[in-house]
């Protein structure tokens, strides 16, 4: 039972733990252990509880008001863990809605069915202590950060048995050895809250507290986690607080009235998706919300939330064309619940967690989206860096003939580089929907095609910001990605295949262990163009400085080889060649540095000192400063 703090808290929209009580919850009344609901149904004029417990029958658990909040309240000593039940309701007029899932419930029934189903809390023993620690303690701004995006149902199926799904605890045994193995530090779970529809990819949520049951039940995705931090990876998760479908038994019209959503369409329908729009505004929306943001932090030990479509949520006329929407009370097109929902959330999970990552899928020029609070921010962690994917996957998509031309594509983004702290993506999005995998969108024959996208790979990983990359792109998958089906697997069996795959792993154990590329990420300093402006070769060559070493990286954008060719440097001594996307083991030419060159006393690009060297056609070649 909640007591009022809980219920005072819930109705003034501060309510971070309201998880704890919502929903369902054993208990013990008179002496009897049964299970407590409670549900905010503030429209309805009566609320029961039905499940396997009581047939399904309304007039048998009825549930009561608690004062004037809105929430309603039974207990039922004949519940029993793993009940299914759902919430019969009966609105203001009389009328009677179809049965409710429970919008708290910790669990349901495996789709197309939909009841909710008691998942009283159990013990589990966690040892992730150390990994936790460690994670509120560093400053994870200056630690490298590779993000490995999967979408559970289809990283890897069991062909043997009717194409299943891999659970949790396949996963931990199969997906955590291939990440470590690969050099990741963290996994991105694409949505695993409760989702009705496979084809929506879990962006259209209807039980965000309960784990899909698709893959397991809530204690094996906690075994999942457990065992990454033990393996010292990260676990972020796709999080979709900007809409929820409209299937009768979600939160739409919940107890007759627009409860979670707006009454007006202009503000409470999504007509990009055919969803429904949360009402921020509402206190117990906004308790909703950052309570199940809590919940996925604190209860299952998540590293932090990827937040889906936060464009969307900032402005009104998303989506939207004139006389589709309403302006806010200023007369603007931003959504200022929304923005101050955003803010809470940041400000609640980071006051209790600061080493996590809140990362806002942002798509627009909103200012300051990771910045803090208290100076004007959202509050987030981290922004996606969708222009720079934009503009260098639309330049590697160009004939190297023509780049010359587009050479602004690949070194606009350094002109906002230090606005926003950015992680670099190439995600899903780019890989369905016609759109082609990136292994396909390269030009030129085969061998050109992953030439291309390792030196991409190349240039990616030497670039400022975080990396993220979608389960497939490390080894080339050919076909678009089906949420239905494996990834191909099987095209390892091809030494091209093979050698992307040994690109991507050396890209990120280099990464990892040259602080170059990651320790000074937000600032200025830790980036300098050498040559910026090369558009007639496609050249581009950058430097990145740690606290203590600095790197060389260029890139040739052209089939061509360029022999003896001078790039300036700021410091003598030799600079080792420790990658070179060209190389044969990667499925490359060969041609090369013999392992690095040594700087001359020749001014150049700029800088006091110069080396000449060898640039592989269509390649990426890093170069580690050395003393002597």
């Amino acid at each position: 039972m909640p007591d009022e703090q809980d219920i005072y808290l819930f109705n003034e929209g501060a309510a971070e733990h309201a998880y704890r009580w919502l929903g369902a919850h054993a208990g013990t009344v008179d002496g009897k252990a049964g299970v407590h609901f409670s549900v905010w149904a503030p429209g309805a004029s009566r609320v029961s509880v039905v499940g396997d417990f009581n047939g399904w029958d309304g007039n048998r658990n009825t549930m009561q008001p608690i004062f004037s909040s809105g929430v309603w309240d039974t207990f039922v000593p004949e519940a029993h863990d793993h009940d299914l039940y759902k919430f019969e309701i009966i609105d203001s007029n009389g009328n009677l809605l179809p049965l409710k899932a429970d919008p708290y419930a910790r669990g349901m029934q495996h789709p197309p069915d939909n009841a909710s189903r008691i998942m009283l809390e159990e013990d589990f023993r966690w040892s992730d202590r150390q990994w936790l620690e460690a994670r509120d303690c560093g400053d994870l701004l200056r630690r490298p950060v590779s993000i490995y995006e999967i979408h559970a149902g289809s990283w890897r199926r069991k062909p043997e048995h009717d194409n299943l799904y891999l659970s949790y605890l396949e996963l931990a045994q199969e997906l955590i050895p291939y990440v470590l193995d690969m050099g990741f530090t963290h996994i991105e779970l694409m949505p695993i809250s409760e989702f009705p529809f496979d084809g929506s990819w879990g962006y259209q949520p209807i039980g965000m507290f309960a784990p899909s049951i698709r893959f397991g039940t809530p204690n094996e995705l906690k075994h999942f986690i457990n065992e990454c931090h033990r393996q010292s990876i990260g676990v972020l998760l796709d999080w979709v607080p900007g809409h929820f479908p409209s299937d009768s038994h979600g939160l739409g019209r919940f107890d007759g009235s627009c409860l979670y959503e707006h009454e007006d369409v202009r503000q409470g329908f999504h007509p990009e998706w055919n969803t429904l729009v949360f009402n921020y505004g509402r206190a117990e929306v906004a308790s909703y919300l950052l309570s199940n943001a809590n919940f996925w932090i604190e209860e299952f030990h998540i590293d932090g939330l990827r937040v889906d479509a936060v464009a969307s949520m900032l402005y009104l006329d998303y989506s939207r064309e004139e006389g589709e929407w309403l302006p806010n009370r200023h007369g603007g097109r931003e959504n200022l619940e929304a923005v101050e929902l955003l803010r809470q959330v940041n400000t609640s999970v980071y006051r209790r967690h600061p080493g996590i990552m809140m990362i806002a899928e942002e798509s627009t020029a909103w200012p300051r989206v990771s910045n803090p609070v208290d100076m004007g921010g959202l509050g987030f962690g981290y922004k996606w860096n969708m222009g720079w994917m934009n503009d260098t996957l639309q330049y590697m998509q160009r004939d190297p003939i023509h780049r010359k031309y587009h050479h602004h594509e690949m070194t606009f983004g350094i002109l906002y580089a230090w606005s926003e702290k950015y992680v670099l993506p190439l995600s899903h999005d780019e890989v369905v929907h016609g759109k082609a995998s990136l292994l396909e969108k390269m030009p030129g024959d085969d061998w050109q095609k992953f030439a291309n996208l390792r030196a991409y790979y190349g240039f990616m990983w030497a670039q400022p910001g975080k990396k993220l990359l979608f389960m497939g792109g490390e080894f080339g998958q050919r076909s678009e990605w089906n949420h239905d089906a494996s990834l191909d697997w099987h095209l390892l069996e091809h030494a091209s295949h093979r050698g992307l795959l040994q690109l991507v792993r050396d890209l990120n154990f280099l990464y990892r262990r040259t602080p170059a590329l990651f320790e000074r990420d937000i600032s200025p300093e830790g980036f300098q163009w050498v040559q910026a402006d090369n558009s007639q070769l496609s050249v581009f060559a950058w430097l990145r400085r740690g606290d203590d070493d600095v790197l060389l990286a260029v890139s040739n954008m052209t089939p061509e080889c360029h022999l003896y060719f001078r790039l300036g440097v700021p410091e003598p001594g030799r600079y080792r060649e420790v990658l070179n996307t060209d190389a044969e083991v990667y499925g490359g030419s060969g041609q090369g540095n013999g392992g690095g060159a040594w700087s001359q006393d020749i001014p150049w690009d700029g800088q006091p000192c110069s080396v000449v060297v060898t640039l592989p056609p269509l390649a990426t070649v890093l170069f580690l400063h050395d003393e002597s």
